[in-house]
């Protein structure tokens, strides 16, 4: 959580609050590297909604880090087709700053992390899709 220290995020509703208040009791962060106009993105975040809803609420958040051309995009995106998670602002440096961090490339792209930044894996698209909500004891290893 490094570079989310002392950021706000937003919700659907475009409420903000402060990642240290929405992170506190969390001890896995996925990053949620997607777009609206991502062909591929739209056919997975219904999938990655549907794992966020089955997850039992114990220390797991999903972040969106959204590569959408405008903050209304975005927001869009975020009220058609997301779950209840939170997202990075559009338009902030923050954003590249993750994806770079990451090495993010292509989207989508779901990068797990611990809540100290430690990298779990990069491919967590692929653990959502093979395992489920199963893959949370993988993550937890």
């Amino acid at each position: 959580m490094d570079m989310l220290r002392g950021q706000q995020l937003v919700n659907k509703q475009k409420q903000s609050i402060l990642s240290e208040i929405a992170l506190g009791n969390k001890n896995i962060i996925c990053y949620y590297f997607s777009a609206h106009w991502c062909p591929p993105c739209r056919m997975f975040t219904p999938i990655l909604a549907d794992f966020y809803r089955d997850l039992p609420d114990d220390g797991v958040e999903c972040i969106f880090v959204s590569s959408d051309r405008s903050e209304n995009d975005m927001m869009q995106y975020m009220q058609e087709s997301h779950a209840d998670w939170l997202a990075i602002p559009w338009g902030t440096q923050l954003s590249a700053a993750l994806k770079a961090k990451y090495n993010v490339s292509g989207i989508p792209c779901l990068v797990v992390v611990k809540q100290d930044g430690t990298v779990i894996t990069k491919d967590g698209r692929s653990d959502v899709h093979r395992l489920g909500a199963g893959c949370l004891q993988q993550w937890r290893k």
